[in-house]
């Protein structure tokens, strides 16, 4: 049903694939693994790598991601020890990853905030950044599936790049902006377009809060690993279909003028999640429309980050999160925007 123009591109990205680069960044995970009891804290040893257990090595840390970014330096420092140690590694089959950050205080999340997103839909560029959330019990796992629910017959992909706060501030300036921010991760901002555009009195938020509607993953990359994240290629497919290409370079409102926008009407917390937007390509623009259906895979992938990769099952009903496979391993090719 996809354009044919998405598959002379995905032949264009096949062809020049760019392969994750192994390195010792910090790249914070929150994972689940048969022999452990709840969830864990640890490190990817690289991206699409095993997982190193930071709670066996320091059993003082706590095992949620919000309590570590709360206590700030003194728990990063643990982490860093850690890398470095070159301790034992789980393998990536032998663990099950959650999203990274899970029932945070908030998910703040921005529309339109690309310039070639704008031109998709013919509309001016936002002259300040278009501000709605989701709740956060829409947040699933970087592998875990994504229910249809029967309640909406048109559910739409957007791959995007998230923020998570990582200090406490409320009036933030854009200069200290980044002083706030723990990292980056990938996001799927699953949306509901009828509800989103037709229902609910055309707010937003119904159509993009349904349970599983908000995949994350799969590892939080702390800031220091990411050389620029207003310069990372971005991209989305649909079984294997390339659906959006882009850079974060397109983004109408950085990270910086986000975050200080935001704290003039909410205190920000440490855990907190900002979707940034997404890049053009989405389905409902499409000539015809084209919107998920049962048994579809969506891939979002962004540059240095990772690839988060969700089914929609055949079935109804609560999701199930996935098995580790081989095609977690993020080495995935992400092709020229």
């Amino acid at each position: 049903m996809l354009v044919s123009g998405g598959r002379r591109l995905l032949t264009v990205l096949q062809a020049q694939r760019w392969p994750f680069q192994q390195c010792r960044d910090m790249r914070l995970v929150q994972f689940q693994a048969p022999h452990l009891m709840g969830p864990h804290l640890g490190l990817e040893s690289q991206a699409g790598g095993g997982v190193i257990n930071l709670n066996a090595f320091d059993p003082t840390l706590p095992k949620t991601m919000i309590e570590f970014l709360e206590q700030g330096e003194a728990t990063l420092s643990v982490a860093r020890r850690a890398l470095a140690a070159q301790l034992p590694v789980l393998p990536r089959s032998e663990v099950t990853f959650l999203a990274p950050v899970t029932r945070p205080d908030k998910v703040v999340c921005v529309g339109m905030n690309y310039v070639d997103h704008c031109k998709e839909q013919n509309v001016p560029v936002p002259k300040e950044p278009i501000i709605f959330s989701k709740f956060a019990s829409s947040i699933v796992g970087p592998y875990d599936e994504v229910v249809l629910p029967p309640e909406s017959q048109e559910v739409d992909w957007e791959v995007e790049l998230a923020v998570v706060i990582g200090k406490k501030g409320k009036h933030i300036k854009a200069t200290d902006a980044m002083a706030h921010v723990a990292g980056f991760t990938v996001a799927h901002d699953v949306s509901a377009r009828d509800w989103q555009m037709k229902r609910n009195g055309k707010q937003w938020l119904l159509g993009k809060t349904f349970d599983t509607f908000c995949p994350l993953g799969p590892a939080l990359v702390t800031k220091d690993g990411v050389a620029d994240p207003h310069n990372l290629k971005i991209c989305c497919r649909v079984n294997g279909e390339v659906v959006q290409s882009s850079n974060t370079n397109q983004m109408v409102f950085k990270t910086e003028e986000l975050i200080a926008w935001v704290s003039q009407f909410v205190t920000l917390y440490p855990g907190d999640v900002i979707l940034t937007g997404t890049p053009p390509g989405v389905g409902v623009f499409r000539k015809p429309p084209v919107f998920l259906k049962k048994g579809d895979e969506v891939q979002c992938e962004i540059e240095e980050l990772g690839v988060i990769i969700n089914k929609c099952p055949a079935g109804t009903g609560t999701a199930a999160p996935r098995s580790p496979t081989l095609w977690q391993r993020g080495d995935l090719g992400l092709g020229p925007h």
